[in-house]
Formats: structure tokens, C-alpha cells, sequence
């Protein structure tokens, strides 16, 4: 419904950069999943159609991977932010996509665990 999708200039145009030098390409459309069943429904839906999916998180990349430069639909999946399992003994934790490094530090906080920038490799 109309909480979770927008075809909105401003909100596509928001959507179709990152942090890169490219230029902005915005989807056709904007949606918010917020279940895993959702973000399943819709990935079929496109590729039934062939529509391009564009995941968005936090729109902070370098690479212009958030550009949708054949317009599809854009998932942003902030609204999936839970920490679903914390487990100190091996050092994992099992998050929703949304989950940003600010707020899994701020759910770190007190045991002794921080997730740093920089930690793929």
C-alpha cells in the first residue's frame, strides 16, 4: 500500500544515487519491504515481468550500485531492521538487511563486541 511504495520524483531520485560520482538514475518505483516473505513476492513478481530489482540500504556506496540505469524497482529494505540472534561464544550475529553498523554497535554495546568499519576482506 501506499506507505510502503512511491513512484515520487523526489523519493525515486533519492533512490537512484549513492555517493558515487555517477549520475542519478532513478527506478520506476520504491518500495519497502518489511518481512523476508515480502522481498520474496516482489523478487518473483519482477522477474515473472522482467523488471530490474535495485536493493537500496543506506545509499552511502562508492560504486553507483544503487543506480537504476534500466529504471525497475527499487527495494529499500531499512524498514527490515531487527537483530534476530547475538551470540557472544562465536563472535556472529544474524541480522536483517536494514541493520546499519551504528545501530548493531549500539545493540553491541556492553559486551565487549564492536563490528568496525571496514571489516569485509
Amino acid at each position: 500500500g501506499a506507505p510502503n511504495v512511491s513512484t515520487a520524483t523526489v523519493v525515486r531520485e533519492q533512490h537512484g544515487h549513492d555517493e558515487s560520482m555517477h549520475p542519478c538514475a532513478p527506478p520506476d518505483v520504491v518500495v519497502w519491504p518489511q518481512a523476508v516473505g515480502q522481498v520474496q513476492e516482489l523478487a518473483a513478481l519482477c522477474h515473472r515481468c522482467r523488471v530490474p530489482m535495485v536493493p537500496f540500504g543506506t545509499g552511502t556506496g562508492l560504486e553507483g550500485g544503487v543506480n537504476a540505469v534500466q529504471g525497475g524497482v527499487c527495494f529499500d529494505l531499512s524498514r527490515m531492521d531487527a537483530i534476530a540472534e547475538l551470540s557472544l561464544e562465536d563472535f556472529s550475529v544474524t541480522v536483517e538487511p536494514g541493520v546499519t553498523r551504528k545501530a548493531l554497535n549500539q545493540h553491541l554495546r556492553g559486551t565487549g563486541l564492536w563490528f568496525p568499519v571496514g571489516t569485509v576482506g
